[in-house]
């Protein structure tokens, strides 16, 4: 018997969009326009004063402006589009896409400045200093701002989520309400999970280091499928520790004993897509651009200095080398990180285990899995679980409902005598 899941979750939202995408929209088109009014300044002024420089330096502002127009037009798309019924898994991807462009564009002007930083090693030209080295120090401070504009939205939006609760966030992509602060009559009590680098155990500390007593103090666990475990808490010098391991998940009621009176708090888990798959790959581009022309800039101001200076005529092309360098390593990884979200590739293997560890903790076999990022912060998964048992789809979907980042899940039950 196979029983798919087509019930609660028939008609769901297909918006996958990062958080913050209309933020970032706006501060990339913030910088567009920051960009334009440099290019028409430097390439108005250039004819205006008869400096060549100063109009080359607006032409490749404008390349600049244009690689910064192609993730201002996806975003603007990917938000217009967002509810169009045509994107069958929404248009989350549209910013990946666009990454993956300008991570091709950027490999190309690495080339461009390679080959011709070459060329000018065994072909030297004259080098203009008084003019150079002012219109390099200008797009470098173009450069900076245009970094500054768009540093807040290149950050990974993982665990911005408002749950109306605090919550410390691990490394292996849990948010846990990992501590409680208790208040007693002898004065306030801290009961933790502690998992950093070692199983989970409850730590129950007191307030200014005061002493517990272990013989009195035990925990006692209650599920929501009604499971109850009890934990003794063992004195490890400075706070009580529970002597059992905590199963996965850690979500429960908490009955805290302590001699005659008890304690209740409620710990709850989520689960988030963490690092390349929670991460916004076309403002991650964007900031490449602007930074990759931030580095060259100050290679080619370190150049030219040293060049003026010292007669080195040869430094200007080999920091242009450099430079090309850099630039080819960025978009190497970006392309790699793009491409890999393009062909549905796992975008977390950690979270692969997880959802496994979840789904067989009873005995059932997860016989297939697949996996992939819909946008930033948002994975799709479709599973096939075989069970002895006559669990349908939505005791899975329930098992599953701490994954917060599985924003479109699809589950398949076959039943095995």
């Amino acid at each position: 018997m196979i029983d798919h899941n087509n019930g609660a979750a028939a008609f769901h939202s297909h918006v996958f969009l990062g958080e913050g995408h209309e933020t970032s929209e706006r501060k990339t088109w913030a910088v567009i326009s920051l960009c334009a009014i440099m290019m028409v300044a430097e390439i108005v002024g250039g004819l205006m004063f008869g400096s060549i420089a100063l109009v080359a330096d607006g032409l490749h502002m404008s390349t600049h402006a244009g690689a910064l127009l192609l993730a201002a037009f996806a975003y603007t798309y990917a938000r217009k589009h967002a509810n169009n019924p045509a994107f069958t898994f929404g248009t989350g991807k549209l910013g990946d896409l666009a990454g993956f462009t300008s991570a091709i564009v950027l490999a190309m002007i690495a080339l461009l400045i390679g080959y011709e930083s070459v060329t000018r090693i065994f072909d030297p030209v004259p080098i203009h200093f008084a003019e150079a080295i002012p219109i390099a120090c200008l797009g470098l401070a173009v450069n900076v701002t245009s970094a500054w504009l768009l540093s807040g939205g290149a950050h990974d939006h993982t665990h911005g989520h408002g749950h109306g609760h605090s919550h410390a966030h691990a490394h292996d992509g849990h948010d846990h309400d990992e501590q409680h602060e208790i208040a007693t009559p002898d004065g306030p009590l801290t009961l933790e999970i502690f998992e950093d680098g070692v199983p989970p155990r409850f730590r129950l500390r007191a307030a200014g280091g005061s002493a517990l007593t272990a013989q009195a103090s035990s925990i006692e666990t209650l599920r929501a499928d009604g499971t109850r475990q009890s934990f003794a808490l063992q004195d490890r010098g400075g706070f009580l520790e529970s002597i059992d391991e905590i199963p996965e998940p850690h979500a429960f009621l908490a009955t805290l004993q302590l001699g005659e009176r008890n304690y209740q708090v409620s710990f709850e888990e989520h689960e988030h897509a963490d690092g390349s798959a929670a991460r916004d790959n076309n403002m991650r581009a964007a900031v490449i651009h602007v930074i990759a022309d931030a580095a060259v800039s100050v290679l080619v101001i370190v150049g030219l200095s040293l060049a003026r200076a010292f007669g080195w005529l040869w430094m200007d092309p080999l920091a242009g080398i450099i430079g090309a360098c850099v630039i080819a390593s960025w978009s190497y990884g970006l392309i790699r990180d793009t491409g890999a979200i393009l062909l549905d590739m796992n975008p977390d293997k950690g979270m692969a285990d997880r959802l496994r560890k979840a789904v067989e903790a009873e005995g059932d076999t997860l016989a297939d899995l697949h996996l992939w990022r819909l946008g930033p912060g948002h994975l799709g998964a479709i599973l096939s679980v075989v069970t002895r048992s006559a669990h349908d789809a939505d005791y899975y979907r329930a098992r599953l409902a701490r994954f917060k980042s599985l924003s479109h899940l699809t589950i398949e039950v076959s039943h095995r005598s």
